[in-house]
């Protein structure tokens, strides 16, 4: 039997954790007596941390973990908003899963099942010794953990799997023959309903819970995803029933993720964080610091990285040191930004740039949405009080010998340095003060935020407009232009829509799954169909006036970037299809 099943399945981890400067940072302590755990109100805590700790691995990647195909990946990377620069990344698992490796995807798709799995069991336990937890608000705040999270994680196994195996009690393959069957995909669906309304009845508020800890607007949250997933168009009139409905369920799943978020908006507790600056700079810089701030009034889920920014044994992150240009002492040049999403920033008059009358296709970074300005660097930008030089410099037009800006040479001697070969460098999630130097044991802590008050606004817009309600909608669209001191809209259509959404979450993790929910991954994750641009800045010394071109960085064709079909249901562990004789995902076969 596979190790990971055992793992998956076997005996009760009881993997102490312990509260440092992260909420959730995990140490690992000795094994736990489970008789002690359950009238113990520290070790129950501690008990509780690996399921944050799981949760998402927030800005927590790194190559090492790439290239051992640990399922740590951060999701923007496989779509069409950013791109790595490092060759050698492409030459592991990242790489392979862009070109659909069905060995790399079975693989990823094990940890996955795998890490999910050992959670829920970990919870069922709890759940099973309930009654031995003596009575009180601790008890009441740990059951609706326990039950949010189990929602959570059914949450993501549905979203990757279909279907999965539906579990509510452990279950020992050592000891029990049983053969599992995988659940219906609406048996799921509401089992992750009915199990995040649990967890609103014992979450506290928003308002007067530990923050970083579930509460009922996070309860909320989930529920109205779960719902707005299942609306997606290949969930629908399915005949396997573990892959989808056997009907149309969009309108209903629609009116069902409207009800949660009203719900969520009646706790007066998220706000959009407002900007007073009304200058170009001024709007950028506040804008950005959004995505600095820890659990601000604007978030309602996010991963909480330790404070000091420990990588070393705590539960900090590198995506500073990993991003930062490399005149700002950046190594790997790690999520540059594509061509194809900087031509989504439209302009400041709110018109997109391939027919916008205030854009100067020679001149094209002024006159943006000003939040281009805070999540992209770009030739001429500013980045800790550098002017980034990201520029090919001749003497001449006709001249052949040229020199680069100081952003396109490699920092350092390490021979994994890099610099960016889209022409741009990403801002959004930097922080411009955290210092960079040759220990890397304290390397960066900003939060990477899972949910916020913006999406269930871009999320509910979509479901208004969509449900024949384009007033609402629009109204929706411009509380977040207005925020960012953006022209309002006066009519909307779908593209206004998709747009905004885009924009206004660049790189955060739900532009991938967007692409799958809308149905349209294959078009926009494959290089025949959308190949992945970049530019190339040429500077003259003779007055020739600078140009603009641009460049494919990841391939016209499959070779290098391509989503299948099959893709948007990842493919369930085949040893738990020969245990159990459950179906497998449609064309995957066994590698």
């Amino acid at each position: 039997m596979k190790k990971y099943l055992l793992s998956f399945l076997g005996g009760l981890l009881l993997t102490a954790s312990s509260c440092g400067d992260g909420l959730f940072e995990e140490i690992p302590n000795n094994k736990l007596a489970g008789t002690s755990i359950w009238n113990d109100p520290l070790l129950l805590d501690e008990y509780v941390l690996p399921w944050y700790r799981d949760m998402d691995n927030g800005f927590s990647t790194y190559v090492t973990t790439i290239m051992k195909g640990l399922g740590r990946e951060y999701e923007p990377w496989y779509a069409d908003q950013m791109t790595v620069s490092r060759a050698d990344w492409y030459n592991g698992d990242y790489g392979n899963i862009l070109r659909s490796s069905q060995q790399d995807l079975t693989t990823r798709g094990r940890t996955k099942w795998s890490t999910f799995y050992i959670q829920i069991r970990s919870i069922n336990v709890l759940l099973q010794n309930a009654d031995k937890i003596p009575d009180g608000d601790h008890k009441t705040r740990v059951l609706g953990e326990a039950h949010f999270f189990r929602a959570y994680y059914y949450y993501l196994l549905l979203r990757m799997y279909g279907a999965p195996i539906l579990l509510t009690e452990p279950y020992d393959p050592l000891k029990d023959t049983r053969k599992l069957t995988r659940a219906t995909y609406e048996e799921t669906f509401d089992f992750i309903i009915s199990e995040a309304d649990e967890a609103v009845k014992l979450l506290p508020s928003p308002l007067s819970g530990e923050a970083g800890r579930a509460n009922k607007g996070v309860a909320f949250m989930l529920k109205a995803k779960a719902c707005f997933w299942a609306s997606g168009v290949k969930f629908q009139n399915r005949e396997e029933s573990y892959l989808g409905f056997p009907d149309d369920r969009t309108d209903e799943m629609y009116t069902r993720a409207a009800a949660a978020y009203d719900s969520l908006m009646n706790l007066h507790a998220y706000s959009l964080v407002p900007i007073s600056a009304t200058t170009r700079d001024g709007i950028a810089e506040e804008y950005h610091a959004i995505f600095l701030t820890k659990n601000s009034s604007e978030s309602i889920w996010e991963v909480q990285h330790s404070d000091d920014g420990n990588y070393a044994t705590g539960f900090g992150h590198k995506l500073d040191r990993e991003t930062a240009p490399p005149s700002c002492y950046g190594t790997f040049a790690a999520y540059v930004p594509t061509q194809n999403h900087v031509d989504e920033y439209r302009t400041v008059s709110g018109q997109p740039i391939a027919t916008a009358s205030d854009y100067d296709e020679n001149n094209p970074y002024e006159n943006r949405d000003y939040r281009f300005y805070a999540n992209i660097l770009y030739n001429g930008a500013t980045f800790k009080s550098n002017t980034l030089e990201i520029f090919y410099r001749y003497k001449t037009a006709s001249d052949r010998e040229y020199t680069r800006g100081k952003d396109l040479e490699k920092y350092g001697s390490s021979e994994q340095a890099t610099y960016t070969r889209t022409g741009y460098y990403l801002r959004k999630f930097v922080d411009e003060s955290q210092q960079i130097n040759n220990d890397d044991t304290y390397a960066s802590s900003q939060h990477c935020i899972i949910w916020r008050y913006a999406e269930v606004l871009l999320d509910y817009a979509e479901i208004d407009f969509k449900q024949g309600r384009p007033d609402e909608a629009m109204e929706k669209l411009n509380q977040i232009r207005r925020r960012v001191h953006m022209p309002e809209y006066t009519s909307i259509t779908w593209d206004d829509i998709v747009n905004e959404r885009r924009v206004e979450l660049a790189f955060e993790k739900t532009t991938y799954w967007d692409l799958l929910r809308w149905g349209i991954a294959v078009e926009k994750m494959s290089g025949s169909t959308n190949p992945l641009y970049g530019i190339n800045v040429y500077i003259y010394d003779d007055g020739t006036p600078t140009r603009y071109r641009r460049k494919t960085v990841n391939g016209t064709d499959n070779t290098t970037r391509y989503f299948r079909e099959m893709q948007y249901y990842w493919p369930v562990p085949w040893d738990e299809i020969r245990r159990h004789g459950i179906p497998q995902n449609p064309d995957w076969i066994e590698m």
